[in-house]
């Protein structure tokens, strides 16, 4: 499993592993605006060792940035959602209670699907059956994230590079429960954390032997629509020459 967005492009996989906040749920829209794409995954899917893609189809998380992108999701009678500029607040509140609320699988249940911060909406609602794809071959690897610079940066990456990204990224987008388990786990010797890290690190590497992996650096000035912008030239402009 991998943290990242994936889309099936015209019969070829593209993977953007990122960081959390960097505007895959927005690329991926972008991208299903193009024919013959199909959705496989906005935040986590899975990468088999053949070089495979499969999807996650998990429902979407929609925020209030979302609007322009996926406009008809914000029609008629739907849950309220907290104004844009309260969005961070009460990200950062629902990180910080998380730890307790898992305990009780019922209220974890409740609270997601009646947070104000999202709207969970599942795939097919937004792009229809027939735009699911659920396996493509992977063609293209683009790590994705912010830094303080004003202009975009895209540079090539080594396979061995993008494997690490890959494997850390993954593990520090758990929920911290879950990486404390893992942690006393490699802690206690029930399941070393070499072993843990090097059986991930190993099937990622394998996959990407024969990919083009690329890094691209997106200015943090830059809002999720504009990001998305770039990040759909970048592929386009890589997968139909």
């Amino acid at each position: 499993m991998v943290h990242a967005a994936m889309v099936d492009y015209q019969g070829a996989g593209v993977l953007l592993p990122a960081w959390g906040g960097v505007g895959k749920t927005s690329t991926v829209a972008k991208l299903l605006a193009l024919p013959g794409v199909g959705f496989m995954a906005d935040d986590w899917g899975f990468l088999g060792s053949d070089g495979t893609l499969r999807s996650y189809a998990k429902p979407m998380f929609i925020k209030p940035h979302h609007r322009a992108i996926y406009p008809d999701l914000f029609q008629g009678t739907r849950k309220p959602l907290a104004p844009g500029w309260m969005t961070p607040t009460i990200s950062r509140l629902a990180t910080a209670v998380h730890p307790v609320i898992v305990r009780y699988p019922r209220t974890a249940s409740f609270t997601r699907r009646w947070s104000p911060e999202h709207r969970m909406v599942h795939p097919e609602e937004v792009f229809g059956p027939e735009r699911i794809s659920s396996a493509a071959p992977a063609r293209l690897a683009i790590f994705l994230e912010r830094y303080d610079g004003s202009d975009a940066q895209l540079e090539p990456s080594s396979v061995e590079w993008m494997t690490s990204r890959i494997v850390g990224n993954f593990h520090s987008e758990l929920p911290m429960v879950s990486r404390r388990l893992i942690e006393a786990m490699g802690a206690t010797g029930l399941v070393p954390l070499q072993e843990h890290f090097g059986e991930k690190a190993a099937v990622v590497e394998q996959a990407l032997q024969k990919v083009p992996c690329w890094r691209l650096r997106l200015p943090v000035s830059w809002s999720a629509d504009q990001a998305s912008d770039f990040v759909c030239q970048i592929v386009r402009s890589t997968l139909d020459r």
